[in-house]
């Protein structure tokens, strides 16, 4: 999808309102379509080498199950209230002071998008590896020295990488050359996302035998049990990702200070739900050995279920679920570094538009060049750690200028109030928060990679910002 500046105008030439047109089940499907992705298929195996338990596993998803409630109570109060185009960089520019909402769109650009780009291509080639087991060959691995550790890291490059960095590229060219995705694709592809989990959840309820009993507790981690639960809500929150989108649809609303909760609190639930269900097969089905152990947990507990055929074809439905989230973060990801440059604040080049397509050329290739990086140098699990660190801080920052906001626009209209304010904002954005700081400890490497990016954006700020003010003054 291109991004046409013309057609944001009105015939006489103003800009265009926004236009209150969503329904409470068409808001309800904004959450759960924004939420379902491919995490949920995964990483019920990382959570339980990190917990050591089926139980607490399940715990872990209702846990940050809630968070994400409380943390969607928080947006659409504030997607509500300032219904623009940018999200978090309007409400951290607002709440926060320009330089906040500058740090936002940065690390959106150079760690989140392409992040989560890299996190979907390489799960997609995860799910690939069930239908293809050489894909997971290592091609070589290096064990680089680290400083203050007293262990090398250990970088391994696999056959599934270079793949994975195929696919974005071509997703890459497919949105440069301006293809489109309709709405009823995508609408698709989200009921294929749905169907898949509630498939196997039925039939698991309605088939499973349930698994030989084994130990409650298996010790493949040493760390302890608040570290380890910290580690182990980072995929939770990578799988629930996707909450926040419903407060930047609020001015689109129809009847916002009802339909807004009523929308977070359905769809919030229904996935958590979904979710804990899903994973309770998912032991149920395999046992927490089998699971800790696997690499491709919904394919193998379908495979048991109903055979190798039955997982082969939901193997490549989730494929081409995977594929459609990958367009999906193309097609709306460089519209961030897009409209920066056009304020100023970016490198110019990703204000170029493609002449022939009418495609952000510069924005796209930019977003694909680093997201073929990330996924080139890190693993499904070292991925969503990376985007997850940047992501909870900025849910954190976004929590405490909803708190600011309060304090300095108390007349500032807001169609809805967050339920349980102050404590619902402290608490989404005080876990938010220590998510980010327990990964700093336990993984240093990408997480202080991460923080340098994000700090290293303060002088490009000062920069831009004074630049940009020069040129205002400038006469034209």
């Amino acid at each position: 999808m291109g991004v046409h500046m013309n057609l944001n105008t009105t015939d006489n030439g103003t800009p265009p309102g926004l236009i209150r047109g969503l329904g409470l089940w068409a808001a309800i499907a904004v959450v759960i379509g924004a939420m379902i992705g491919q995490s949920v298929f995964l990483v019920a195996s990382d959570m339980a080498r990190e917990v050591g338990s089926s139980t607490k596993v399940l715990a872990v998803w209702l846990i940050g199950g809630v968070v994400v409630l409380l943390g969607s109570f928080c947006y659409a109060e504030l997607g509500a209230a300032m219904p623009e185009a940018g999200g978090d960089y309007i409400y951290l520019s607002r709440g926060l002071g320009s330089l906040w909402g500058f740090l936002y769109g940065w690390t959106s650009t150079l760690i989140m998008r392409p992040g989560s780009a890299a996190i979907i291509a390489a799960g997609l080639l995860r799910f690939a590896g069930f239908l293809f087991p050489s894909i997971a060959t290592p091609l070589f691995t290096w064990h680089v020295p680290v400083p203050f550790q007293s262990q090398p890291y250990q970088f391994t490059l696999t056959v599934a990488q270079p793949l994975a960095a195929s696919v974005i590229a071509a997703v890459t060219a497919i949105n440069y050359f301006g293809v489109r995705t309709a709405g009823r694709f995508q609408v698709f592809l989200t009921s294929v996302k749905v169907a898949v989990v509630v498939a196997i959840v039925i039939l698991g309820v309605a088939l499973a035998k349930p698994s030989a009993s084994q130990p409650a507790f298996i010790a493949f981690h040493s760390h302890a049990p608040l570290e380890a639960f910290l580690i182990a809500v980072v995929p939770v929150m990578a799988a629930y990702n996707g909450f926040s989108y419903l407060g930047q649809v609020g001015g689109e609303i129809l009847n916002p200070r009802k339909n807004l909760p009523l929308a977070a609190i359905l769809g919030t639930s229904l996935v958590v739900t979904l979710y804990v269900l899903i994973n309770w097969v998912f032991f149920h089905v395999l046992g927490f050995s089998r699971v800790a152990q696997s690499q491709h947990v919904a394919s193998d507990a379908v495979a048991l279920l109903i055979g190798g055929p039955g997982a082969r074809w939901l193997t490549i439905a989730l494929i081409v679920s995977a594929f459609g989230s990958l367009h999906a973060n193309f097609l709306t990801g460089p519209r961030v570094p897009y409209a920066m440059a056009h304020d100023g604040l970016f490198f110019g080049f990703a204000k170029r538009i493609q002449p022939s397509f009418h495609t952000p050329s510069g924005a796209l290739l930019f977003q694909g060049c680093v997201a073929i990086l990330l996924v080139l140098t890190g693993t499904y699990q070292e991925l969503y750690s990376f985007a997850m660190f940047a992501i909870g801080i900025f849910f954190g920052l976004t929590a405490f200028a909803l708190l600011r906001l309060r304090l300095r626009e108390p007349g500032l209209v807001r169609p809805y109030r967050t339920l349980g304010y102050p404590w619902t904002p402290i608490v989404f954005g005080t876990a938010s928060i220590a998510t980010s700081v327990n990964l700093i400890l336990v993984r240093p490497l990408r997480s202080s990679v991460g923080l340098a990016i994000m700090l290293l954006g303060i002088p490009f700020f000062r920069y831009w910002s004074k630049r940009a003010r020069a040129s205002s003054l400038t006469p034209q």
